[in-house]
């Protein structure tokens, strides 16, 4: 069979223009990203890349630290790219299958102890500032950093005692035409579909946000109170020297997210409402993340199986 006479570097050029007219501009950039850093310097100049070629980059990449996640999603690009040549160009739609190496590590996620949780929260009760308000917020509501820091006064609703996310606000790269490249802040619509909902505001929140309300300017970001936002990667920078200052383990900042997420289902709230407070597109993402059944909660359902066996009648 005769070789494409189109390189996947070019394949992966056509797939990104037509990819622009239906996508966002932040997930346009991660494809962008994803070819240029990893995909393109192994495959490149290839004309066609086998079910091997792709297992042996899947182990390379995993051997040099990136998670396996990260590997999945280069090689839902790369199928998707190739999929792209086949339909319009003579590349080959041959299937590829790839096996990834089992995961021994504790997939749970990092979390605030009880302690550390309530030394942040009175820390930022007695120290007030817009800036550490954000993350009483998010503690309180499980937003994530993106969307926190697209947050406006008008979002907030005290009276109604709800948080509103209809924003992101991220930095993307750019790679323009003329093949140079720039970052970028946009303001735009949050990760899914899903990920569009109104938060309930704790009593403490509605306390403090009810005074505030009356004197803030409904376009105002919440964590400057000023027409400006701050971006993601300033706060988080924010946010770790907090942490240093609190002498509390470095925890990456989306561990407030998942600090929220574990509070709740501790106190018994039930997963599917704690999915949605989340955003998340399918409970089965909260289920994976979050519930853990510790000894005490497995003895306890061995107990109650074998009760109702024994109370069966004869």
């Amino acid at each position: 069979m005769t070789k494409p006479t189109i390189t996947f570097r070019e394949l992966a050029a056509l797939w990104l223009a037509d990819k622009e007219h239906y996508v966002k501009r932040a997930t346009h950039a991660v494809y962008a990203l994803q070819l240029e850093k990893h995909l393109l310097p192994t495959f490149g100049e290839a004309r066609e890349i086998d079910e091997d070629a792709v297992q042996a980059f899947v182990l390379t990449k995993i051997n040099a630290g990136l998670s396996p996640k990260t590997v999945k999603d280069l090689v839902v690009v790369l199928k998707m790219v190739r999929g792209y040549g086949a339909k319009h160009h003579d590349w080959a739609a041959t299937t590829i299958q790839i096996r990834y190496p089992t995961a021994h590590t504790d997939t749970r996620p990092d979390v605030l102890t009880r302690n550390h949780q309530c030394r942040i929260m009175r820390f930022v009760r007695e120290h007030f500032t817009f800036r550490n308000l954000g993350i009483l917020i998010c503690l309180s509501t499980g937003i994530r950093i993106g969307e926190l820091c697209a947050l406006k006064w008008s979002d907030v609703d005290p009276t109604e005692k709800v948080v509103r996310i209809r924003r992101t606000l991220q930095r993307i790269y750019i790679i323009d035409p003329d093949g140079s490249r720039h970052t970028e802040l946009i303001e735009g619509m949050p990760k899914t579909k899903s990920s569009i909902r109104d938060i309930p505001l704790s009593n403490e929140l509605c306390r403090l946000f009810k005074p505030l309300h009356r004197i803030v300017c409904p376009d105002f970001y919440v964590l400057t109170n000023d027409s400006k936002p701050t971006e993601p990667r300033i706060y988080r920078t924010y946010y770790n020297s907090l942490i240093d200052q609190l002498d509390i383990p470095r925890l990456k900042f989306h561990g407030l997210r998942h600090s929220f997420a574990t509070r709740c289902i501790e106190s018994g709230c039930d997963y599917k409402t704690v999915s949605v407070l989340l955003g998340h597109a399918n409970i089965s993402t909260t289920l994976d993340l979050y519930v853990h059944p510790n000894l005490d909660q497995k003895r306890c359902c061995i107990d109650r199986m074998s009760r109702s066996l024994s109370d069966r009648p004869r």
